[in-house]
């Protein structure tokens, strides 16, 4: 999905300068426990399946839209592994526009769709072992990618 009507808007009487997101984050294993990873177009980088909270949306509601756009994936959030913010998950879009994420990072278990790699949001998903993960894009603690360590939430 394009940034919506609500962010357009924020930028529009704010410019390219900081704002604020709430966001979500998905963290997808598959039978093997590798974690799901998605790159978007003309990012070298990678990330957990993310994006925006909208207006009149809980973080729950937010995962699984963000996870079934950008993945074609159906999926149920079960817990929350972590909620993240501060100056760390500050980012800059290659247009300029700049944000600070507040995040959500819920574990979440698949139960339906079917994975579609090439999207209007990504160009390429995959699924990679703790010890593997890609350059991510935005920051992470990586004790929330090793599953022993994740049982109980990270604040940050």
């Amino acid at each position: 999905m394009a940034m919506s009507q609500y962010y357009k808007d924020l930028r529009e009487a704010f410019g390219p300068g900081l704002i604020f997101m709430p966001c979500v984050a998905a963290m997808i294993r598959n039978e093997k426990d590798e974690i799901l990873f998605g790159r978007k177009h003309n990012e070298e980088n990678w990330g957990l399946i993310a994006g925006a909270i909208e207006i009149g949306e809980t973080p729950a509601e937010a995962v699984r839209r963000e996870v079934l756009e950008e993945t074609g994936l159906e999926v149920k959030p079960e817990r929350i592994i972590g909620v993240f913010g501060g100056e760390k998950h500050r980012f800059t879009y290659p247009n300029g526009h700049q944000v600070e994420y507040l995040t959500v990072v819920f574990e979440c278990a698949v139960v339906g769709g079917a994975l579609h790699p090439e999207n209007d949001e990504m160009c390429e998903l995959g699924y990679f072992q703790e010890n593997g993960i890609p350059p991510l894009a935005n920051y992470y603690p990586r004790e929330i990618f090793r599953k022993e360590e994740a049982k109980q939430a990270i604040f940050e």
